[in-house]
């Protein structure tokens, strides 16, 4: 379905980048990751992925939080994959504590990665599309891009300006082939996510186990994980002929989170 296609993900070595990248992978999609760690076992995995598409797969390691780097990797796309078709903006840090208590530099950083980057990446990919007159832009938001959680102020804030963002560019290209809409998912088990459960059962003096139940417990009614191969078969539908008007939506895959 996705065959000739390129499809960026930011921040997508690990958790639902990378789960996403698979699943635009199996279906033919060319896949330029993004992110920090180790790549080669991102690389195969996505390759094993599109394998019966023959497709290629790309990194840049640019760091979202820096303008020149996202520039950068923006250009390597233009001259390796001939631009970007399919944009997912997925990069995203957490820090959690009340507000008067926030370092500053936190605040700073959670807004440049989980909010700029996506400005930055949006900007310089919309003339191509444009030009193609096709192209997706997914952006990875969060249940919390619609409802606050205490101690989040900076990812709510983030998060909350990420669908702003999508529904503004949305209307902008509403008359053209690109389609930009927001995935906000609810609790995904994710690097980040268990950091959070395992900071959780240390000051509890409970078992990692019982913190998750918890942490599930208080806001996502199905008791499940979101898992990031369900948030990619979303992001499939967006890409497909089902999805061309479907413009400037927040879709939450909460567990039923929202619907409280």
């Amino acid at each position: 379905m996705l065959n000739g296609k390129t499809a960026l993900v930011t921040g997508s070595t690990s958790g639902i980048g990378l789960g996403m990248a698979e699943k635009l992978a199996a279906q033919g999609a060319n896949v330029i990751l993004n992110g920090f760690g180790d790549v080669e076992a991102p690389k195969a995995s996505v390759l094993a992925a599109g394998q019966a598409h023959d497709i290629k797969v790309g990194y840049h390691g640019a760091d979202m939080s820096k303008p020149a780097e996202i520039e950068a990797m923006m250009a390597y796309a233009q001259a390796e994959f001939g631009g970007v078709d399919i944009l997912v903006n997925n990069a995203g840090i957490q820090f959690v504590a009340p507000v008067e208590d926030f370092p500053a530099e936190k605040w700073d950083a959670i807004i440049a990665i989980n909010l700029s980057s996506a400005f930055h990446t949006m900007r310089l990919a919309v003339p191509g599309m444009r030009a193609k007159n096709w192209g997706r832009i997914i952006n990875l938001a969060s249940a919390h891009g619609l409802v606050a959680s205490a101690g989040k102020s900076a990812y709510v804030a983030a998060k909350h300006g990420l669908v702003g963002l999508t529904k503004a560019v949305a209307l902008e290209t509403a008359t053209t082939g690109v389609t930009v809409n927001a995935i906000c998912p609810g609790w995904v088990l994710t690097p980040l996510v268990q950091k959070q459960i395992d900071a959780r059962a240390a000051k509890e003096g409970i078992s990692v186990d019982v913190a998750q139940k918890e942490l599930l417990g208080e806001k996502q009614p199905s008791l499940q994980f979101v898992t990031p191969a369900q948030l990619g078969d979303l992001a499939v539908f967006l890409c497909s002929p089902g999805g061309d008007n479907v413009r400037g939506a927040a879709w939450n895959v909460d567990g039923g989170w929202l619907a409280q």
